[in-house]
């Protein structure tokens, strides 16, 4: 089984959670592969921003997610694990440089109950929401 290792961020403003739309039109989290030698902290909030225009910073540790899956054209088991970030957003200003660095359709804030509606991984929907109740216990700013 080959492992691959990704950090990701749940990267708030206010309610409002950073979502993005992928190839498969799915809304999911930001998250990017990991190389080695890489800090996941730093390449976290390095990411975003490179990906999304978005300047954010660690506000704690969300935890780890793991799934697996069969690659048929490579015909081998595949491990993705992720390490979350919980993060705040320094600005909401999507820009066009992080728009185009990567093939997602749209990156967006949206309202956190909205984006329960449309996640599409359940595991996602757990992190938000989990996560978004950690993000106002430490006393982050919420609409």
């Amino acid at each position: 089984m080959l492992v691959r290792n990704y950090v990701g961020g749940v990267v708030f403003s206010g309610d409002k959670v950073l979502l993005l739309k992928n190839e498969k039109g799915e809304w999911v989290l930001p998250r990017r592969v990991m190389q080695d030698g890489e800090i996941p902290n730093v390449v976290a909030v390095k990411k975003i921003e490179e990906g999304s225009g978005i300047v954010a910073e660690i506000v704690c540790t969300a935890g780890q997610t793991n799934y697996e899956f069969s690659c048929v054209t490579r015909q081998k088991p595949f491990c993705n694990k992720i390490t979350w970030y919980i993060m705040k957003s320094l600005n909401e200003n999507v820009s066009e440089a992080g728009k185009k660095g990567n093939k997602l359709q749209q990156i967006s804030f949206v309202k956190v109950d909205k984006a329960m509606d449309i996640i599409a991984s359940n595991q996602d929907r757990s992190l938000v929401n989990l996560s978004f109740k950690k993000y106002r216990e430490l006393g982050q700013p919420h609409g």
